[in-house]
């Protein structure tokens, strides 16, 4: 007795093999008589789903610094002004000296608080001899002190230049850099060198 058969399992054809199937049956002609075989459908095509893109987004906004708005002054505020340089104090002219003084040192009753002599220097030797002079007796509280500058002439050079002292002192007396210690002066009496000295009178503290 023999086993029943077994029904053959049918394989379907792939997707692939569908299609070659496919483009072999547009190629064979049929015979007469025969309809073409039917050709199996191909499958649909499967769709992927594209997936949805990422959403984007946007980067940190970055720091900029405000710029600065200068305010205006308020109305009414006053605009800081500096001062202006206070004006050099103004001397008075050059007096001579008073009457007393005068009389009481042409009699001699009263002699001259401090002394120098000029006489044979160089103008700048002396001109700095004579400043420090005056500041020095001005700082000791002197009020009167006698400049002998010599009367000129004389001399072993014949032909140097004679009274150059004599004019140079009075002119520098008048200068700015003196003006401050020096109230007035004039001739010395006979004495005291007559036209070859100067009796100054200084300014107090």
């Amino acid at each position: 007795m023999t086993e029943p058969r077994r029904p053959r399992r049918v394989r379907r054809l792939t997707t692939e093999e569908s299609r070659l199937w496919a483009e072999i049956s547009r190629l064979i002609v049929p015979l007469r008589g025969r309809a073409p075989a039917p050709v199996a459908p191909s499958p649909p095509p499967v769709s992927v789903p594209t997936p949805a893109p990422a959403p984007m987004v946007p980067p940190p906004p970055k720091f900029v610094r405000p710029a600065k708005v200068a305010r205006p002054a308020p109305k009414g505020a006053a605009k800081t002004v500096s001062p202006p340089p206070l004006p050099a104090p103004v001397l008075p002219p050059l007096a001579p000296l008073e009457r007393r003084v005068r009389t009481s040192l042409r009699r001699g009753s009263r002699s001259v608080d401090a002394a120098i002599d000029l006489h044979g220097m160089r103008q700048s030797e002396a001109h700095a001899a004579l400043i420090g002079f005056l500041q020095r007796s001005r700082a000791s509280g002197h009020a009167v002190v006698l400049v002998v500058t010599g009367k000129g002439g004389g001399g072993d050079d014949p032909y140097a230049e004679r009274g150059v002292l004599r004019r140079s002192v009075p002119h520098w007396l008048r200068l700015p850099e003196l003006r401050p210690l020096v109230v007035g002066f004039e001739e010395a009496a006979h004495h005291h060198g007559g036209g070859g000295a100067l009796y100054i009178r200084l300014r107090r503290r």
